[in-house]
């Protein structure tokens, strides 16, 4: 009796109100698929994924980024190319934070921005998203250099490290092994240049610019010295030790092993000397060793950890790019799964193959194809499992500034060593204590 009374009343309504009623019940159901395909979990359209990256690196990633769409129809990764100047880069990516909703749901990372965009909250921690098994398997350096305050925030893609090249065809002729110390690198440079083999003895980056501070750093771990221990906030750049590793820079330049223009010297200054046959040591990063290939003294060099004093470590200041995730990105589920396909090995494979890098994954290290193409890789290995931090602290960029002030101070003789880094001291102690 209920259907049926229902139904009377039914066809007591018009035609018209009846059209219009259907079609405002099918208005109302559109609406709510449309609204409902919207919905990130049950929408058919690819969740897009942003990243913001250098221009060269971005051409450089293109391809895997292509393969990672094709097997990953439900998201869609984008490139965002930047300026190929890492501070600029850096700046945007600040800038897009400081908005307090940064497009970009991935950061491509420099090793030295971890500490600072961690205790900004701006990156998602990825502590859990690693087991300890999975860790081991990449360089310890760039595990560490990923962590802040206990927490993985930077999961590693490519490695980068500091290091020792040398002309082992012109140690063999003097008849030397390989140095080990400071000194011996002083002396064997003194001899080879007295033995006309060589015009300079040894050549590394004095400018001032963060490339002083990092090389300074292999010379610290050197002498047993350190910059800032950031679980303590201690600085120890005026004890003896740190005084020493300044001390050392001097020399190469009052023994003249090193030329006087090394204080204004980058990487590519330093390189081109190396590779012009002008000099018997260089400290430099791993790039060189692929474009030396091409040069004079191709086949006639090798790399080794950096010397250090006698009874002290050895120190290869750690560099490297990794992948972080913002702390605003609406996917971060669809973020880590582009983080994973960079990391797998057969990613980076390819991307060392195809670019020339430093993969972070240690097993590739020895992977017959790569080593086919770069037979110093198993070295480089070697050089890599002695990693020498820059202090991972949020206020990194200030105290680099500090430190390359007034060791270029130092190490052009306008202030004494001693004087040099009491101030340098001072001045980082000051920063972490207003930063408190």
């Amino acid at each position: 009796m209920l259907f049926w009374g229902s139904l009377m009343k039914l066809k007591k309504i018009s035609h018209r109100k009846l059209t219009n009623f259907v079609w405002a019940i099918l208005g109302f159901f559109l609406a709510f698929l449309a609204l409902f395909f919207q919905v990130p979990g049950f929408s058919q359209q690819p969740v897009t994924i942003y990243l913001l990256v250098r221009a060269l690196e971005a051409q450089q990633l293109q391809p895997l980024a292509q393969q990672f769409n094709q097997q990953h129809p439900e998201i869609q990764l984008e490139l965002i190319e930047a300026p190929n100047d890492t501070n600029r880069v850096e700046d945007l990516y600040t800038a897009s934070f400081l908005l307090g909703n940064s497009p970009y749901d991935l950061v491509f990372m420099d090793i030295v921005w971890t500490p600072k965009f961690a205790a900004a909250g701006w990156l998602k921690d990825l502590s859990g998203y690693l087991s300890p098994e999975e860790l081991e398997q990449f360089l310890p350096g760039d595990i560490q250099g990923g962590m802040y305050q206990g927490k993985l925030y930077r999961a590693p893609f490519r490695s980068d490290a500091g290091m020792l090249y040398y002309r082992h065809d012109l140690l063999e002729k003097a008849g030397y092994d390989p140095p080990e110390t400071f000194d011996q690198l002083i002396t064997i440079s003194q001899d080879l240049q007295q033995q006309g083999l060589s015009e300079w003895g040894y050549v590394w980056q004095g400018k001032q610019y963060e490339g002083l501070s990092a090389m300074f750093v292999e010379i610290l771990q050197g002498n047993g010295a350190f910059w800032v221990n950031p679980e303590t906030l201690e600085v120890g750049l005026d004890q003896e030790n740190a005084i020493a590793a300044v001390k050392f820079l001097q020399q190469t330049l009052t023994t003249k092993i090193s030329p006087p223009g090394v204080t204004t010297y980058a990487e590519e200054e330093t390189r081109r000397l190396f590779q012009n046959g002008k000099t018997a040591f260089l400290r430099n990063w791993p790039y060189v060793y692929g474009l030396a290939l091409d040069s004079p003294i191709a086949g006639k060099y090798s790399i080794k950890p950096m010397v250090h004093a006698e009874n002290q470590p050895s120190g290869a200041c750690q560099g490297g790019w990794g992948f972080g995730i913002s702390a605003t990105s609406k996917n971060p589920d669809a973020a880590w799964e582009v983080i994973q396909f960079f990391m797998k090995q057969e990613s980076q494979k390819q991307f060392v193959l195809a670019n020339g890098y430093v993969p972070s994954l240690k097993s590739l290290f020895n992977d017959p194809e790569i080593v086919a193409k770069y037979s110093h890789y198993p070295e480089l290995l070697t050089v890599l499992e002695s990693p020498a931090l820059r202090p991972p602290i949020p206020q990194y960029a200030q105290a680099s500034d500090i430190l390359q002030r007034y060791l270029s101070a130092a190490i052009t003789n306008t202030m004494s060593p001693e004087i040099a880094m009491k101030k340098a001291a001072a001045e980082t102690r000051n920063l972490l204590a207003v930063s408190k």
